[in-house]
Formats: structure tokens, sequence, C-alpha cells
């Protein structure tokens, strides 16, 4: 059944879930890439208004990072856009503790639409789909960490809890931190994969310069890898050293631990 719901981002780490959770109940949302039917680009605000023609709902993933100096005009303007086609529903997926990404929150929160916000911690899923995927097969982690431990996130939860923002009442006007239940750090979540896989896996703490240098050495362009670099280095600086609620509030269970996401991403042959 085609629906009035439109995915922002629908092929993007987030956004393939939201897609296969709604289309699990018989609903096939809208795509918004740049190579869907109706594409939808961030870069090109003439493909918005057919890509939010009759949509009530949208989730809205935003490419590259809402911490972006240039998000926040790219966001003002989508947000007139939104309101001019008609939208009546947005779930925003943002970030924890990130003033920018913030500032582009209350543009959405000043809007006539009908909002909720999710921030989520670091993913659990950047070991086995994201950027540390690499490393993990090498042996060798490293990231620009401050030591203090991470409230790590399966990206399972945060699609949860946005499909039920897209589909249930309930939920408007609620920021949903979103994380798990425990803390590690760095080096003891490596530790858990080390030990789900039987092989040798350790972490090893870095400045941000080495960071930018490695990204570099993978084919950043050297501004970008400076702007990576720097707002990892901010992300894993302490400030979000804590647990929060959003899921359970948001969908009355516990959110899944990192042993549980290891053991399930070695079965699934992500570490093969």
């Amino acid at each position: 059944m085609t629906s009035d719901i439109l995915v922002i981002g629908a092929t993007g780490k987030t956004g393939k879930r939201v897609v296969e959770r709604l289309e699990a109940r018989g609903i096939c949302p809208r795509h918004g890439t740049r190579r869907s039917p109706i594409p939808f680009d961030w870069e090109a605000t003439e493909t918005w208004a057919a890509s939010l023609n009759g949509i009530q709902s949208a989730y809205v993933a935003y490419s590259p990072d809402l911490a972006v100096p240039s998000a926040h005009a790219v966001i003002a303007d989508f947000v007139k856009a939104a309101e001019a086609a008609g939208l009546r529903r947005v779930v925003l997926l943002s970030e924890r503790n990130e003033e920018r990404a913030q500032a582009c929150e209350k543009l959405v929160m000043d809007s006539t639409l009908e909002w909720t916000i999710l921030r989520p911690s670091w993913f659990m899923q950047n070991f086995n789909e994201g950027g540390f995927l690499e490393s993990v097969m090498s042996g060798e982690v490293t990231a620009p960490d401050s030591g203090a431990p991470e409230p790590w996130v399966d990206l399972d939860d945060v699609a949860d809890v946005a499909v039920a923002a897209l589909l249930e009442d309930g939920h408007a006007s609620e920021v949903y931190e979103i994380t798990g239940s425990e803390l590690l750090t760095w080096s003891e979540a490596v530790g858990l994969i080390s030990k789900v896989t039987t092989r040798e896996v350790v972490y090893r703490t870095i400045t941000p310069q080495e960071f930018e240098s490695i990204l570099i050495a993978a084919g950043f362009p050297d501004e970008d890898a400076v702007f990576v670099a720097t707002l990892v280095a901010e992300i894993l600086d302490g400030k979000n050293a804590m647990t929060s609620d959003g899921l359970q509030r948001a969908l009355g269970r516990e959110p899944r631990t990192f042993a549980q996401f290891a053991k399930a991403a070695h079965a699934d042959g992500s570490w093969v």
C-alpha cells in the first residue's frame, strides 16, 4: 500500500531501517533519495516540492550532518517548503549535546509542523556498517576519545522509535534522547567484539590530528577530514557520558545491550 509517508535518507543507516519496518507493516513509504523515482536532494531545492507533494509525515535525516555550519540555512528552507506543501508531522534525526544541531531543531520546533526530535548516542553499528568496520577487521580500532564511557545505542532501537513517532499519536513535541542502558568505554566495547569474534581486536586512543590524517589517507578531502575529526573529538569529549530514557519513554521497553548487538552482528557475518 502506497502511503503518505516520506523517508528522507531512505538508504542511510537509520532510514533504511525505518523503511524496512514500515514495509513490514504493509506500508510503502516514498523514498527521499537522489536516485528515487521522485528524487529528493538536499543540494537541489527544486526537488523538494515534488518529493513533499501529498505527504503527511516525514522522517528527516539530514546529510551530511546537522552539525555542518551550512545545515541551519538548509533546514530553514526545508521547513518553509514542508509547511507550504502541507506536511503535518516530522520526525527529525538529530544529535546529543551539539549546539549547531540543536539550532536546527529549533527551526522545526518553531514551525507549524507537529514534530518529534530524536537524539541518539553513538551508534553500535559504526563497528559493523560504518567507518570503523575496516579497523575492526584490521585488528586495531582507533578514535580521538577522551577516555569517558559512551551509552552506545543500537540503530534498530532508534528506528523503532522513529516508526512509532511517524505512525502513532502521543509523540508530538517530544525530544527523545535515545541511548543504551549501559556505559562502556571504547576499549570495553572493542573488547566485547574481540570476545564474540574470538579474534584479537584492540583499541588505541589517538589525537584528533592523527584521526584527521587517517581520514585523509582514506580519501577524505582535507577540509572534510578536519571537520569530521574535530566533530568526532567533540562528540567523544565526555559530555555524553550518561544514559537517557528516551527509548523507555517512547516504547516502554529497555534498549538492546552492546553484547546483544555484537553477538547478532557476528552471527550475521559482519566480521568474517
